[in-house]
């Protein structure tokens, strides 16, 4: 621990927050990672996950109480039918809500039983859902549910059920309190490529919400327990911006004395043109990229042992004006910046939440995982829609299988759990082989699951070995399954060759999730259709268990918005961007009316994580005419016959 002397001040005292919404079933690891890196250098630090405990509060029955509270306030004719219905419920829900979160945070688990007989929870819209696994030729209806879990299944059947259940008061929730909340993305149309502060302004300007309320209660209570003299916010994503703000703006109304940073991956690619010095109202610094650097100089500065001109990639408001301060100092190795630690987040808290019937697809929501990274950056680095040009996928620093395992120790001895998420953009296979080797050496069991890029270096022989490490699950990009794309896209890998390796990881016994891209540039009706024809025979042949179709999105951190002519498009033109700046649009060419084809799309692959259609001609899921495929029917399963 650092001494203080005269000259010497103690170190500030230093609170990290996790601000709404991440996740509800473990940590979003920012304040983990930065709280065991201060600490690491004598700096006292301790973290709150205020997501969390926003949800715990008005997912209680003092929370539904308040939100009833709302809804009677409303006039009728605002009152929505699903606001009626847990109006008219409302004493079913009030005495079953403690009960069911303290089974979901795996409290109380021989509730399940009573969850799964559906008679315990009231049941609004969402359990609508339920009725597609309904077999009609079954006169009684039959279970929709026994497909998934048999006869037996308890706690998996009542997760589900409990989680429609949640799902039905946060619909509640929006129609009633606040029409931006969402479990993940809250307000996330406030602040997403935002070209100005406005709409966040004139949010933050509005009278305060039942949500609003309670988050800036919870922020002040941290403060009260913790006593900071800094508190670093850190924003993963858009969704979590609005609810940041609001809580730096009730410690700047309460306590003016502390100091306010903001961080984190939006604002690491969104606000790397930030002028708009209103954001200065709420926070007295703004970091860039990975946080322990500038972290180290930002307290150095506000000790007085280090001027302003001295930061690193800080921004500042001076003046009035806002002013960009990068003295270049060098960023620590990724083996130099410490271990994680989960030291004072209620890790017994958290809720396992089981969304959609599939065994990858769970692996996001269900069950707390230890996040860890392999490696700083990505060793592949020229994807050409990603943010190649950003230090997150740009610096490429790995830490040896030692350090890793040393820190998968710690953070086991620490949590008592040894479930772990490698969160890399792509771990690389050279690594996680000498991980696999490590802790195999060491016969140190774990659980754990990662991203990778399907390259052929995932031999069966080291797909085994990953396993036995403890390896359950893997997800990677396929992005357009069409090979004219995946070069245009510069993955750097075939669609025979993603087939073999994803077969090589399921052989092992490795759950596969495929991370897919519809409406890049060129890509055309025929494009779309092959591509959901590949997935189709992937799916038939055991190669993956799971997929995510998303919408191409052009940022300008990439090789197509800085270079869209090499991909056949032309950029639109921003507007004038003080704030946000990171998606632009594009026009292409092709003309494609890519969002009509995109539902049909997530349809067909709904049903192919739940084994169904997948010996359907893939037209029959598109709304309007579209060409057959040209795609061989049997082409992944010659593809496979080849090793």
């Amino acid at each position: 621990m650092v001494r203080a002397t005269m000259s010497d001040p103690l170190p500030l005292r230093v609170l990290a927050v996790i601000p709404p919404m991440t996740q509800l079933n473990t940590p979003y690891p920012s304040t983990a990672y930065l709280t065991g890196f201060l600490r690491s250098r004598g700096i006292p630090a301790v973290q709150e996950d205020l997501a969390l405990a926003l949800v715990l509060a008005l997912f209680s029955p003092p929370g539904l109480q308040s939100v009833r509270d709302c809804i009677q306030a409303l006039p009728a004719a605002q009152r929505t039918p699903r606001v009626a219905a847990f109006d008219a419920e409302f004493d079913r829900y009030h005495a079953s809500i403690a009960p069911t979160v303290a089974f979901l945070q795996g409290r109380d688990a021989t509730l399940a039983h009573r969850i799964a007989t559906r008679r315990f929870l009231p049941e609004g819209p969402r359990f609508a859902s339920l009725e597609v696994f309904v077999d009609p030729s079954d006169p009684s209806g039959g279970d929709p549910l026994a497909w998934a879990f048999g006869t037996l299944g308890q706690q998996d059947r009542a997760r589900h059920l409990a989680t429609l259940y949640l799902d039905d008061i946060a619909d509640v929730l929006r129609d009633a309190v606040d029409g931006r909340f969402e479990f993940v993305r809250y307000a996330e149309s406030l602040a997403m490529s935002q070209p100005t502060f406005e709409p966040l302004a004139a949010a933050l300007a509005a009278p305060v919400n039942l949500v609003d309320r309670t988050l800036q209660a919870l922020a002040l209570q941290a403060v009260q327990r913790h006593a900071p003299d800094v508190v670093l916010v850190s924003v993963p994503f858009p969704g979590a911006v609005y609810a940041a703000l609001r809580i730096a703006q009730a410690i700047k109304a309460q306590h003016p004395a502390i100091k306010l940073a903001l961080g984190g991956g939006f604002v690491n690619t969104e606000l790397r043109e930030l002028s708009e010095p209103r954001v200065f109202d709420y926070f007295d610094a703004v970091t860039l990229d990975a946080g322990e650097r500038p972290l180290l100089a930002l307290l150095e500065h506000w000790r007085g042992k280090r001027s302003a001109s001295r930061l690193v990639r800080t921004f500042l408001r001076d003046g009035g004006a806002v002013r960009y301060i990068d003295i270049g100092e060098a960023d620590l190795p990724f083996a130099e910046t410490g271990t994680p630690t989960w030291d004072g987040l209620p890790l017994g808290s958290y809720l396992s939440l089981l969304d959609m019937l599939n065994p990858m697809h769970r692996l996001w929501s269900d069950g707390r995982w230890n996040k860890l990274t392999v490696a700083h950056g990505c060793y592949w680095k020229k994807c050409s829609f990603c943010d190649t040009s950003l230090d997150y996928i740009s610096r490429y620093d790995a830490a040896s299988a030692e350090t890793l395992v040393d820190r998968i120790e710690a953070i086991v001895a620490e949590t008592g759990q040894t479930g772990f998420h490698f969160v890399d953009e792509a771990a690389p296979p050279k690594s996680l082989k000498a991980l696999a080797a490590e802790l195999q050496r060491r016969r140190r069991a774990i659980t754990w699951w990662g991203n990778i890029r399907f390259e052929k270096s995932y031999t069966p022989q080291l797909c085994q070995q990953l396993a036995e490490s403890g390896c359950i699950a893997i997800s990677g990009g396929l992005e357009v399954a069409s090979d004219r794309l995946l070069k245009l896209m510069n993955k750097g890998v075939s669609v025979e060759q993603v087939a073999r390796v994803t077969h090589a990881f399921s052989d092992a016994g490795i759950l596969v999730h495929a991370y897919l891209m519809y409406g890049f540039p060129t890509q055309t009706v025929q494009d779309t259709v092959d591509a959901l024809e590949y997935v189709r025979q992937l799916f038939a042949a055991g190669c993956i268990q799971s997929g995510f179709f998303h919408r191409f999105t052009c940022t300008v951190h990439s090789p197509v918005g800085r270079a869209p002519a090499d991909y056949g498009v032309t950029l639109r033109a921003l507007p004038p961007v003080s704030f946000a700046k990171n998606d632009v649009g594009f026009i292409d060419p092709t003309g494609v009316d890519h969002d009509t084809l995109g539902l049909a799309l997530k349809k067909a692959l709904y049903n192919y994580m739940h084994g169904i259609g997948l010996e359907e001609d893939v037209r029959s899921w598109f709304s309007g005419r579209v060409p057959r495929t040209t795609v061989p029917r049997r082409r992944i399963e010659q593809a496979l016959a080849k090793t």
